[in-house]
């Protein structure tokens, strides 16, 4: 009885029913009474969650206050870790005693007894796991407040100044050499006074590096320690691992700690960043000699690739091909070519010959008829019409050890990949049907072993897919972080994802997304003359004269009210259309603002533009949407020629298939859910972005030649695919470009040399930071989400919290009319 009163406080609290839960508490705590259990191991623990109850409360002195008593009381060896680790972590996000008293009198003290614990079970692994992760993550802030102040202006300017201290004390020891008797007792006097300055600063710089120097260790070897003997904190921890290795590169400590790491920890956990550490080989900065960090890496490279050749060959042969750019488009510097990641890459492949030389020509014999499908050679008049492969391509012989490369297979822990494990590359279908667009993108059928014929994009042409491939990697893991989260996971959050391999920096194939539609495509149709607004809204303006009235009239924000009036929207028609049951018209409306929310959110955060209509599709199945073209991120819509001022589309007609709320209700609070998850996330998400960002083959940085491609007013068109009945689905990368790309080569030649200031990523301080103020809450300089109670005003129910008041100025913005009126007029703010 007693034992089940605990477990239900501790599920109550967790549920946030606090009331219950101390209820159920009061009732635990009588019963030991009662029994003569107030000084057993259970009495503790009860006494333990409702110290965690006063914390879940935000009653954080309190709860401190009982965690310590519980601490010195407490005698059982098995949970102590437990205590004394809460008690660490609450102080150090509290900041109510200084770091000597966290770490060594709880932190350090919880890791020592898990780790002592003679029996290895589940329960103690897990334990040793969380113990060591809090150690580290407290180890890491320190180290991290440390370097911002060894790296600070003000420590600079103290640099300056003791180096000016010495000078002056140098000048005059030398000047007491020659001086008087009289004048000698002065100078001895000023000498005696600079020197001790000087050894008193020279003792804080030295006392500074230390204790950064350990805190960076503890945190490097708890973060190891955490790998080795768990995997809740696996996506976490990596991240960070990944990135202390990568920006602290030069350092010995670093090194020696990734060599132990990589043979000491699975190397399944580092799968999920195979592109970002394949990518820093053959750095040349990276230094020389045995126990550099380009042998680190390489020997981590190689342990993926051998223990897990399926999920690394591939992004090794992407590498290995990183000049195989078109003369073309070399010309035009569109593309990154670093020669020395090339060779690195291939010598890898060498050496991997010997533990999977048949896999690995297996897979350059599929990646070379992947690029030949790309650059397929083909007319004008040959644009959505189906033709015949060529003879070579159409004769293949089954790949019995390739996987079909738009598969999704999950990584084998046991490193056995047993046959059958996959679908394999069996073939290509007959046909290939030449879809629209300057690059004229290949749509094919690959057939598995499986009997599943995967539709698949092959494309090559001015778009790096590389950036496509990261921003689908940044989607999958927030998508980790909402399904962690029980709210979030209830309301079924998250972004529709696809795969992206690249093979070349300018060819690679993309996972079709099947029975999708471009949202401006059933909104306008392909004619931009007709879709849902010319069945619905007879009389009314079409898209193609809005566009050009916000075109020709100066006064935008007069212009827009006038087109308002006379394009109403029509997107709730969508579910009446499909869905004509009203239980599933009710589901898959829930599910589209569900998605719209969690998408919008997102894209928010990492900055993400040209959301124009062709640019989101929908599910005709399920209603949620999909993001496609994902090459301006990280605000550089800004750089644009009209810059996107909004956050994230937001149009009367996503607004309109939302039902009679709107914004209010179901999307507010999915917004809010989201937002809330990434901001308890911010560490991590920062963690990711910056490994993201710092990758030397990511270029997301906007040049200029590409943000006048981007939108080109002479032409505003939206490159549109018409399909036939067997296709039922649309490209999610070819289309919606309002832009022409095949012409002013005369202004590429001028800008030829102007993306050079943009390589190796200078802007990606700038870019971090943008994504953490946004995390904080900061929009335009000002903080729309304050933490805590405002003081001007004790009216609590006034004040909404925080999440909500930065997503209400969000969708605030994302609506104004004055905003929106100077969009460009090709993204259809109107819509």
């Amino acid at each position: 009885m007693v034992q089940h009163l605990l477990q239900s406080a501790s599920t109550l609290r967790k549920g946030s029913r606090y009331s219950q839960a101390a209820a159920a508490l009061h009732e635990f705590k009588s019963l030991c009474l009662q029994e003569a259990e107030e000084n057993t191991p259970l009495y503790w623990l009860g006494r333990l969650e409702e110290a965690k109850l006063l914390r879940a409360q935000g009653r954080h002195s309190m709860a401190i206050s009982l965690a310590e008593h519980v601490s010195q009381y407490f005698q059982s060896s098995e949970e102590t870790s437990d205590v004394l680790r809460l008690v660490g972590k609450w102080l150090a996000e509290t900041r109510s005693s200084n770091s000597r008293t966290i770490l060594e009198k709880y932190l350090k003290p919880a890791v020592s007894l898990a780790e002592g614990q003679e029996f290895l079970n589940k329960k103690s692994l897990e334990r040793q796991s969380q113990t060591n992760f809090h150690l580290a993550h407290y180890a890491d802030a320190l180290f991290r407040s440390y370097e911002e102040r060894l790296n600070s202006n003000e420590w600079q300017a103290a640099m300056h100044l003791r180096k000016h201290k010495t000078m002056e004390l140098e000048a005059l020891m030398r000047r007491l050499k020659s001086s008087t008797k009289g004048e000698k007792t002065d100078f001895t006097v000023k000498i005696q006074e600079l020197q001790k300055q000087l050894s008193m600063d020279r003792e804080e710089a030295d006392k500074l590096r230390d204790d950064r120097d350990n805190f960076l260790n503890l945190a490097l070897e708890g973060y190891k320690r955490c790998l080795e003997v768990g995997d809740k904190y696996d996506v976490r921890v990596v991240f960070r691992l990944v990135s202390l290795w990568f920006s602290l590169s030069s350092r010995p400590n670093v090194i020696n700690n990734m060599r132990s790491t990589i043979a000491e920890v699975q190397s399944y956990k580092f799968i999920p960043l195979v592109y970002q550490i394949a990518s820093r080989m053959g750095c040349a900065k990276d230094g020389q000699g045995p126990n550099n960090f380009q042998v680190a890496l390489v020997s981590l490279v190689k342990k993926m690739a051998i223990d897990h050749p399926y999920h690394t060959i591939f992004q090794l042969l992407a590498l290995a091909n990183g000049d195989r750019v078109k003369d073309k488009q070399r010309s035009r510097n569109s593309f990154i070519v670093d020669m020395d990641k090339k060779f690195a890459a291939e010598y890898l492949l060498k050496e991997l010959s010997s533990n999977h030389g048949a896999l690995i020509r297996q897979v350059k014999q599929m990646v070379e008829i992947y690029i030949k499908l790309a650059e397929l050679e083909t007319r004008r008049e040959d644009t959505n019409k189906r033709m015949m492969l060529p003879r070579e391509l159409r004769s293949l012989q089954p790949l019995e050890l390739v996987p079909v490369v738009t598969a999704t297979f999950p990584v084998d822990r046991s490193c056995q990949y047993q046959e059958g494990s996959f679908p394999y590359f069996k073939g290509l279908g007959d046909t290939v049907r030449i879809m629209n667009g300057i690059n004229a993108p290949k749509v094919i059928e690959c057939e598995g072993s499986d009997g599943h014929r995967y539709r698949q994009l092959a494309k090559s042409g001015n778009d790096d897919l590389r950036q496509d491939a990261v921003m689908e990697q940044f989607f999958g893991l927030v998508n980790t972080f909402l399904q962690n989260y029980q709210d979030a996971k209830r309301r079924r959050l998250g972004i529709r994802t696809y795969k992206v391999v690249p093979f070349t920096p300018s060819a690679g194939v993309l996972e079709w997304v099947d029975g999708t539609i471009p949202l401006g495509e059933y909104l306008i149709g392909s004619t931009r003359n007709g879709g849902a607004h010319g069945r619905y809204r007879i009389g009314d303006w079409s898209f193609l004269e809005c566009r050009d009235y916000m075109a020709k009239e100066k006064d935008k924000r007069k212009a827009f009210q006038e087109v308002y009036e006379n394009f109403r929207p029509v997107m709730h028609y969508f579910f009446l259309e499909r869905f004509l049951q009203p239980a599933d018209w009710f589901e898959k409306r829930l599910a589209y603002t569900r998605s719209v929310a969690a998408s919008s959110m997102v894209g928010y955060i990492v900055g993400l533009g040209d959301r124009h209509s062709m640019n989101i599709l929908i599910d005709q199945a399920t209603a949620e949407v999909v993001h496609i073209d994902l090459g301006v991120a990280f605000e550089q819509g800004l750089m644009l020629k009209t810059p996107e001022r909004v956050p994230f589309r937001l149009t009367r007609d996503v607004i309109d298939g939302m039902g009679v709320t709107g914004v209010e209700g179901v999307f507010r609070r999915c917004c809010e859910e989201t937002l809330s998850v990434m901001r308890t996330n911010k560490e991590a998400l920062l963690t990711i972005v910056e490994v993201f960002i710092h990758d030397p083959l990511y270029k997301w940085a906007l040049s200029p030649l590409k943000a006048l491609q981007r939108q080109k007013v002479t032409t505003a068109k939206v490159l549109i695919v018409s399909y036939g009945h067997d296709s039922g689905s649309f490209s999610h990368v070819i289309l919606g470009r309002h832009l022409d790309l095949e012409t002013d080569d005369d202004l590429e030649t001028s800008l030829e040399g102007s993306e050079d200031e943009y390589e190796g990523n200078k802007d990606a301080a700038r870019a971090l930071l943008r994504v953490k103020q946004k995390l904080d809450g900061y929009e335009d300089g000002e903080m729309r989400s304050v933490h805590g109670q405002s003081s001007e005003t004790t009216v609590v129910t006034l004040i909404p919290p925080p999440k909500k008041r930065q997503v209400q100025q969000l969708i605030q913005d994302a609506i104004d009319p004055d905003r929106l009126c100077h969009m460009f007029p090709g993204w259809g703010a109107w819509l």
